[in-house]
C-alpha cells in the first residue's frame, strides 16, 4: 500500500466513494445508541449547598465532604424518606459531597425524577448538618451534651454557686467576709479566662453552626449521557469505525498497482498500457443476484481506492495505444500469429481493453478472449496458439493471484509472451456524432474452454 492511505485526500476519496455506507452505519449507530438509552432509564441530579461558617482548611472540607456522603449521614436520609435495607445501600451509590469555594459543601443527588432527585439531596444535607452538630458538641439536647458543652454548663453552674458563696459571706463589714468574697471573685475572673482560652484553642465552638443554603434547585433536564447523547455517539462511533476500517483495509491491501510489479508477478514483459473510458465506474464488479444489489444499495460495488481517472485524449489517440501493443505481439509472434488473451474474471476494464485490443488487431495477429478465474484459475490447452497475452488492470490482484494465471497458462503450455495493463479514464466529449461511442466493444469469445476461434 502507498503512502497516500495516511494523507487527508485518502479521507476525501473515502467520504466520496463510500458516503452512501458511512452514511447508513451512522443511521445503525444512533439505532444502536437509541436502544442502549432504553435499557438504562433517564436519571436526574441536583445539588444542595451548606455552608461552613468559621475558618477552614481544605483538608478539613475535604473531611467534611466525606462525611457529607458517608453511609452514617446517607442512611439517616434514607430512614427519613423510607428507604430501608437494599433501596438504603442504593442510595449510598447516587449521593456524593464536594468542596466548592467559600466554604461550601455542595451535595449531589441522583434519581430516576426530578422530584425525588430534588427530595433526596435535601434530606442528605439536612441529615449531614445534624450529624456534624453532634460531632461539633452543639446539640441543644441536655441529655446528649458532651464535650466542650457540658464543660460550660459545669462553669455556669460553678459562677451561680459562687455567687451564692458570695452572698452567704455578707455584705463586707468584716475582714473574714471581705477576705471570703475577694478570693471568691477571683476564682470567678480565674474560670471566665479559661474559658475564653477554652474558646479560641476549640475550632468546634467557631465551626459550629452549619447552615443550608436553601433547598436544592429542581432538575430541569436528565443528567448525562441522555438519550440525545447516546444516540449521537452511537452514530459518531460507527461512523468512526467504519472509516479506520476503511484505512486498514487500505493499509493491508497488497494488490500490485505499478506495471513493473504486475509484469514480474506474471513473469513476462510488459507490452504498453492501454485506456479504457469509463472513469472511476469502470471499475464496478459486473456480478448478479441479491448480494450484487444490496452492494449496489451500499454504495460498495465500486472501488474507493483507486487513483481518480484521469482525463485522457481523444479516441485517436486510444486507438494508437492499442496498435502500437498490437505491433509489438507482430514482433514478437512466429507463423501461424494466432494468441490467446487472457482476462481475469471479473476485472471489467480487462475485458473492454482486451475487446478492443482484438478489434484494432484484426486477423493479424488472430486473438482468442477468454475470462479466467483468479480461485481456480484454468486455461485451455494449447492448440495453434503462439501464447498467451494477458490482459488485466492496476490495482485489482494482488502478486499471488498473478502467478496462479501464469501457473495456469504453464499448465496449459502457453508461454506468456505479454502483459497489457489497462486503466480507466474520463473520455472527452466527441467531436462527432458519426463516432461509434467508446464503450460499445465487439462482442468477446466465451469463457474458459469454450469452443476456440478468433474475435
Amino acid at each position: 500500500m502507498s503512502d497516500d492511505t495516511i494523507r487527508l485526500a485518502t479521507m476525501g476519496r473515502i467520504l466520496r466513494g463510500r458516503w452512501r455506507f458511512l452514511a447508513i452505519l451512522a443511521v445503525v449507530g444512533a439505532l444502536v445508541g437509541y436502544g442502549i438509552s432504553e435499557l438504562f432509564p433517564p436519571r436526574y441530579t441536583t445539588s444542595a449547598s451548606v455552608l461552613l461558617p468559621g475558618q477552614w482548611e481544605e483538608r478539613e472540607l475535604l473531611t467534611q465532604a466525606e462525611i457529607a456522603a458517608s453511609s452514617a449521614v446517607v442512611d439517616r436520609a434514607a430512614a427519613t424518606l423510607g428507604r430501608t435495607g437494599a433501596d438504603a445501600a442504593e442510595l449510598r451509590h447516587r449521593v456524593s459531597a464536594k468542596a466548592a469555594d467559600g466554604n461550601i459543601i455542595k451535595i449531589s443527588g441522583t434519581a430516576d425524577t426530578p422530584e425525588r432527585a430534588q427530595r433526596l439531596s435535601d434530606r442528605v444535607a439536612q441529615q449531614f448538618v445534624t450529624f456534624a452538630a453532634r460531632l461539633a458538641g452543639d446539640s441543644t439536647d441536655p441529655d446528649t451534651a458532651t464535650g466542650p458543652e457540658a464543660l460550660r454548663q459545669k462553669v455556669a453552674e460553678t459562677n451561680q454557686r459562687i455567687t451564692d458563696l458570695a452572698d452567704a459571706a455578707g455584705p463586707g463589714r468584716t475582714v473574714e467576709s471581705v477576705q471570703t468574697r475577694t478570693e471568691l471573685e477571683k476564682l470567678r475572673a480565674g474560670l471566665q479566662e479559661a474559658m475564653k482560652k477554652l474558646d479560641k484553642a476549640d475550632p468546634a465552638a467557631n465551626k459550629a453552626g452549619m447552615v443550608v443554603m436553601g433547598p436544592a434547585a429542581r432538575p430541569a433536564g436528565e443528567a448525562p449521557p441522555t438519550r440525545t447523547q447516546l444516540v449521537a455517539a452511537g452514530a459518531l462511533l460507527f461512523f468512526l469505525l467504519a472509516v479506520i476500517g476503511h484505512l486498514v483495509a487500505a493499509r493491508a491491501n497488497r494488490r500490485l498497482r505499478t506495471e513493473p510489479e504486475i509484469a514480474a508477478a506474471l513473469g513476462s514483459a510488459l507490452l504498453g498500457t492501454v485506456d479504457v473510458p469509463g472513469g472511476r465506474r469502470a471499475y464496478r464488479t459486473e456480478v448478479r443476484g441479491a448480494r450484487a444489489r444490496i452492494r449496489r444499495l451500499l454504495g460498495v460495488d465500486i472501488r474507493w481506492d483507486v487513483p481518480a481517472p484521469q482525463t485522457s485524449g481523444d479516441e485517436a489517440g486510444r486507438r494508437i495505444r492499442y496498435r502500437r501493443v498490437c505491433a509489438r505481439l507482430r514482433d514478437q509472434l512466429p507463423a501461424p500469429r494466432r494468441l490467446l488473451v487472457v482476462v481475469p474474471d471479473g476485472d471489467e476494464i480487462a475485458r473492454r481493453a482486451a475487446g478492443q485490443l482484438v478489434a484494432e488487431a484484426g486477423s493479424d495477429p488472430s486473438l482468442r478472449v477468454v475470462a479466467v478465474s483468479v480461485l481456480q484459475p484454468m486455461v485451455p490447452d494449447r492448440d495453434a496458439e503462439s501464447g498467451a497475452l494477458v490482459v488485466l488492470s492496476a490495482g485489482s490482484w494482488t502478486a499471488e493471484e498473478l502467478a496462479g494465471i501464469a501457473e495456469a497458462c504453464a499448465d496449459g503450455r502457453h508461454e506468456v509472451v505479454g502483459t497489457v495493463v489497462a486503466g480507466a479514464v474520463r473520455a472527452r466529449p466527441a467531436r462527432s456524432a458519426e463516432r461509434p461511442p467508446d464503450d460499445a466493444p465487439p462482442a468477446l469469445a466465451v469463457q474458459g474452454n469454450a469452443g476456440r476461434g478468433s474475435v
